[in-house]
């Protein structure tokens, strides 16, 4: 059943509390963390449009042999640009946006524990793309590939300011990664609405709370090899050259410490997202709820020992390796779990064939493959044979774009009628959805035929004598049609703003918090908090129970006294006790200007200018001051 919505209160005194400053000020202060999330998926499908049409130029390339519409050094700064922005500027910040968005109404919270940090970790990431996008339009793109191995990326053979321009982007935007996850943690620890034990969060809370930690572990690894990269660049140090004392697999251990774990950074947010949906679709609790929760943990933790298998080919021991393929093949046991679970969601449930659950389906498909190649891979001398040809491609692009983009679709029909208060139009949607998997299977899968025809990865161009030619052409020619199927979702987005139908508070009936608002969101989110009895609080028999004000300090932003005065309750960790309450910080501007003046540091670097950087420095440490007093007087 759906619950009532949450208690209304007085209109005028809510809105003047929660309201966003109209126009461009608006835009540049807010703090409210569904404005920042959308604003983040929003901009990562920007940068996930121009990483698209920079794929489509490198398949027309490819699309037959001797071509001459790329040469050899405009391949290699289209390639290392399409992966760079799929990776850094696409994948993590739209998963990071839809979070954004849904964790505080999931655990029926007001806001993020850190409305200022969450505002600036957005303007980080924007920043820092327009920074690495900026080499696209000076004509100084990075040309190294989206992994930059040392010795190539090095001074001496990569000269001038297009591998800065990734380096540095590169840790600017780790930035931005490390800090949003930090939020992530500590909101939904102490966030959580009382009776939300650990026992009760919604799954997609559970997959969040396992990427936050994945990425403050995983992250500094990447910021690391980036920033002694460009130390080596910039000033002359010797990390990465072994004429200095430097070891050049240093630069791919810290790499692939980072780059592996990044593979399950993307997967578990989207395993969530299906998780969600299958069992919404399915009109039936998800199966295994312990179980699942358990397997994201245990991949999350176990991704952290699979990283040499990147490197099966860098001469090291066997012994030490075969360390690193047992984990890899380990690793699929609690990937299973999910895949079981899923299927046992559907198999005792009545599916209902929607726009996300289609998604969601084609995703097991995806999935599916991509685990097998994945275990493929992961056996030392299967992997020598394949190593750096196109099955390589074909496998991670089956588990990056197949298993983490159908998802974050499926999870725009779903949730985009809660942001924008319009349905997307199913017909489209399924249309969307079928141009896409068609396509998506007829582009990459036969990938896998042309490396074990021996067809090496990272080439612009091939001999006609060696038969590749016509399952290129074939892959080229799909991967068109993948574009026009995303290119279908857009459309639908920007239709159903004007002419989609209103969607209710629960279009869906859905079980979890967050439908038991209004379409669109209102800036409040809850004029009450609600109080849960159970991991599927909307189904449960009887209207959902809202909080009351109390007297006590702890339970004072707790009913809608709370939402006229700016403020939301924080609870214990483990049994969701309310401890006390947390003002939401008014909408201020700092958080904005501190992330230019790191931008000013940043591009100091880039051009080689002791006084940019400096004055950014400098700058940097005035907006700090004023984060520090504007804290101290929300306080009061």
């Amino acid at each position: 059943m759906s619950a009532e919505i949450t208690p209304p209160a007085d209109p005028h005194a809510v809105s003047s509390a929660w309201e966003d400053p109209a126009g461009i000020v608006g835009f540049l202060t807010s703090v409210d963390h569904k404005r920042i999330g959308v604003r983040y998926i929003y901009t990562a499908f920007v940068f996930f449009v121009i990483a698209g049409l920079l794929a489509l130029v490198m398949r027309a390339q490819l699309a037959e042999p001797k071509n001459h519409l790329l040469g050899p050094g405009a391949y290699n700064q289209l390639f290392t640009m399409h992966g760079t922005l799929m990776i850094f500027f696409f994948n993590t910040p739209v998963l990071a946006g839809f979070g954004n968005y849904l964790v505080p109404l999931m655990i029926g919270s007001r806001d993020m524990a850190f409305p200022r940090l969450n505002a600036f970790s957005y303007w980080i990431f924007v920043l820092s793309g327009l920074f690495i996008g900026a080499s696209l339009v000076s004509g100084h793109m990075p040309d190294g590939g989206w992994f930059a191995y040392v010795p190539y990326t090095n001074p001496t053979f990569n000269p001038g300011v297009g591998m800065d321009f990734w380096g540095l982007g590169v840790v600017f935007t780790g930035i931005s990664t490390t800090v949003g996850a930090v939020n992530f943690i500590v909101t939904i620890f102490k966030m959580r609405a009382p009776g939300m034990t650990l026992n009760r969060m919604p799954i997609y809370v559970w997959s969040m709370l396992v990427f936050g930690f994945m990425v403050i572990f995983a992250v500094p690894a990447i910021t690391l090899a980036a920033g002694l990269l460009e130390l080596d660049r910039l000033f002359g140090t010797r990390f990465f050259d072994p004429t200095g004392g430097g070891n050049v697999l240093l630069y791919q251990h810290l790499f692939w410490f980072w780059g592996h774990p990044e593979v399950y950074i993307l997967f578990i947010p989207a395993t969530g997202m299906v998780s969600t949906m299958i069992a919404v679709f399915s009109r039936r609790k998800l199966a295994g709820y312990l179980w699942v929760a358990t397997a994201l943990v245990g991949v999350g933790f176990i991704s952290f020992g699979v990283w040499v298998h990147h490197m099966f080919a860098t001469g090291m021991p066997a012994m030490a390796m075969s360390f690193f393929s047992a984990a890899s093949l380990i690793i699929a046991i609690p990937s299973g779990v999910l895949f079981f679970a899923w299927i046992a969601t559907m198999w005792s449930g009545r599916v209902t064939f929607t726009t996300p659950m289609l998604f969601c389906i084609g995703f097991l498909v995806i999935f599916l493959l991509g685990g097998v190649t994945g275990v493929m891979v992961a056996v030392m001398p299967f992997d020598w044979q394949v190593t750096d040809t196109y099955f390589v491609v074909a496998h991670f692009h089956y588990v990056l774009n197949g298993a983490v983009v159908f998802p974050i679709f499926g999870a725009l029909y779903y949730w985009m009628p809660k942001m924008t208060g319009r349905m997307l139009s199913e017909r489209l949607g399924r249309w969307s959805f079928w141009v896409m998997f068609v396509a998506f299977n007829i582009t990459f899968f036969p990938m896998h035929l042309l490396g074990m025809e021996g067809m090496p990865r990272r080439v612009y161009t091939y001999d006609p004598s060696l038969g590749w030619d016509h399952l290129n052409l074939l892959v080229s020619a799909a991967s068109g049609f993948f574009g026009l199927g995303t290119g279908l979702t857009f459309v639908n987005i920007a239709w159903s703003r004007f002419r989609g139908a209103p969607a209710t508070a629960d279009p869906w009936a859905a079980d979890t918090l967050e439908w038991a608002t209004a379409s669109p969101t209102p800036h409040h989110n809850f004029t009450a908090i609600p109080v849960v009895a159970s991991r599927h609080p909307l189904w449960d028999k009887g209207a959902l129970t809202w909080a009351e004000t109390t007297d006590d300090p702890a339970g004072r932003s707790l009913g809608p006294d709370g939402a006229r005065t700016r403020t939301t309750p924080w609870t214990s960790g483990a049994d969701t006790r309310p401890e006390g309450h947390l003002r939401v910080p008014l909408d201020t501007v700092v958080p904005f200007l501190l992330a230019c003046a790191i931008g000013v540091v940043f591009l100091g670097l880039l051009v080689d200018r002791s006084v940019i950087w400096g004055l950014g420095l400098a700058l940097a440490a005035v907006n700090g001051l004023l984060w520090a007093w504007r804290t101290e007087l929300d306080a009061v």
